[in-house]
């Protein structure tokens, strides 16, 4: 389990970030980096926050100790704007079956998901998997470290 978890959404996921921090907060600590409110908003502002302060915590962020939780209306915004920042590898999930392989195959760090996508309770059995699992490394490190080289040759 990661020591940290750090949230954000936009106004579309507004309503799932409050939902997911109020089951989590008791086990987990986290940030919430906003908005602190459901009024209109632009995602890639928080995915920008969100992804920033993941990376400044350097080698906990590494190790798995801290993983982020981005939620717009569909998720899909929110990983377009968080997989631009190297080191980030955010996964849309809309099932606890790709939530355990995002971390275990492909070491993800941040979790998107959709409000207008799946339901709270279906949110947070993906949220409890993804945050539960561990990166398997092995073979997957490999690939893993294809992501960070210029190209991926075959």
């Amino acid at each position: 389990m990661p020591k940290t978890v750090l949230i954000a959404s936009d106004h579309g996921g507004f309503a799932l970030k409050g939902a997911l921090v109020q089951n989590l907060r008791d086990t987990l600590h986290l940030e919430d980096l906003g908005p602190e409110s459901a009024g209109f908003c632009d995602y890639p502002i928080f995915a920008d926050k969100l992804c920033r302060r993941l990376l400044d915590m350097g080698e906990a962020a590494q190790n798995g100790e801290v993983l982020g939780i981005l939620v717009c209306g569909t998720g899909l915004g929110m990983s377009m704007a968080a997989n631009r920042f190297a080191g980030v590898r955010a996964a849309v999930c809309t099932c606890e079956f790709m939530a355990r392989m995002a971390r275990a195959h492909n070491n993800a760090n941040v979790l998107c998901m959709g409000e207008r996508v799946i339901g709270q309770g279906v949110a947070l059995d993906i949220a409890h998997a993804f945050l539960s699992t561990e990166f398997e490394g092995g073979r997957h490190l490999r690939r893993i470290e294809l992501f960070n080289a210029q190209s991926c040759k075959s």
